[in-house]
């Protein structure tokens, strides 16, 4: 066997799988971020903790329904509130079944909200979902071939969330719909009381036990993957890449949405030391200034409204918070007058 038939049989179908698993550990690192953003914000914003606990909760709790429904064992009981979620099935199977609910509970958050939205952005923008065409089977060109098919993917994500008008009924429910999700999509919520043992390692052990716990189930996968790898050599075909890739768009714009809800996170933590007054001035600046840009821009018959309307608010809103807090706070301001060396030496002695 020749290296290059070697590399194909043995090692090509891994290079999509380490690409995803790649992208996932990124995703858990914004998660974490999120989580130690979220702690900052517990003792003075309890209603907004409780809003991303019930966002989180629901996210679990419906991959845990989601894989009782699609293994046929049944809901019996549903439970849901802002401290805690539970389903419970008609028939109590095991096996692969119990196995495949345990991955739906473990795992199914990380990726079947970002597959809704994935959905919703497929109807607002076809051009995002290229495939790359293959012509080799090898290591490197499967990884080439996952790694074009995200870029473009991410190069679409960005312009679209660059230029996208929130006047549109479908652009504003799709942004909503992306922060609700960026707030939400953590298996490691933040419960009433912090719970420390909760967190990005708790995940991966519950994973982890879920995996090793009955092996051969995971064996079988690798092996469908290898044989299904195998298939798309034989027919010339890409779709083994594409499905991989699949799984990647929908960790791409999950790890966009954790971004976005950051920052809106920290700037609701930067304000806090303003009064309430003031801090409910900032959080109107933004909607009130897009508003009357893209009233603006409308009237003027601007091209790129959208653009500048978007970017201009935002523009604003850090130039109000900036100046709100140099102003009304001690955030840029040193607690001792600080004296000029200029012109000297070495300084006062």
């Amino acid at each position: 066997m020749s290296g290059e038939a070697f590399d194909v049989v043995v090692f090509a179908p891994l290079a999509p799988i380490f690409g995803l698993i790649l992208f996932w550990f990124i995703q858990l690192i914004f998660i974490e971020i999120q989580k130690s953003l979220l702690n900052q914000l517990r003792s003075s914003h309890d209603a907004l903790i409780r809003f991303t606990n019930f966002i989180g909760i629901f996210f679990q709790t419906i991959c845990h329904a989601l894989g009782y429904t699609l293994t046929r064992s049944g809901i019996s009981s549903f439970y849901l509130s802002v401290d805690y979620g539970k389903v419970d099935p008609k028939k109590k199977k095991s096996g692969v079944f119990e196995w495949l609910v345990n991955m739906f509970l473990f795992v199914g958050p990380f990726f079947l909200p970002s597959f809704l939205l994935l959905a919703y952005f497929f109807l607002l923008s076809n051009d995002a979902f290229t495939i790359m065409a293959q012509s080799e089977f090898t290591f490197a060109e499967n990884f080439i071939g996952f790694g074009s098919n995200l870029f473009g993917f991410t190069k679409d994500l960005v312009f679209f969330l660059g230029s996208i008008d929130l006047f549109h009924p479908g652009h504003l429910g799709f942004f909503l719909l992306f922060i609700l999700l960026g707030l939400g999509i953590r298996p490691s919520y933040i419960g009433k009381r912090p719970v420390k043992k909760v967190d990005m390692f708790y995940d991966l052990k519950n994973i982890r036990y879920n995996i090793l716990h009955k092996p051969v189930y995971v064996l079988i996968a690798i092996l469908g993957a290898y044989i299904f790898s195998y298939l798309n050599v034989f027919f010339g075909q890409s779709l083994y890449v594409s499905m991989f890739s699949f799984f990647g768009w929908a960790s791409i714009l999950a790890i966009f949405a954790l971004i976005y809800a950051e920052v809106l996170l920290f700037w609701v933590y930067v304000l806090d030391d303003l009064s309430v007054g003031f801090r409910v001035l900032t959080l109107l600046t933004l909607p009130l200034s897009y508003i009357l840009l893209r009233i603006l821009f409308y009237l003027l018959s601007w091209p790129f409204a959208a653009q500048i309307g978007f970017w201009g608010s935002v523009s604003i809103t850090v130039f109000v918070t900036l100046m709100l807090l140099y102003r009304l706070t001690n955030k840029f301001k040193t607690l001792l007058s600080m004296n000029s060396i200029r012109g000297t030496s070495g300084g006062k002695k």
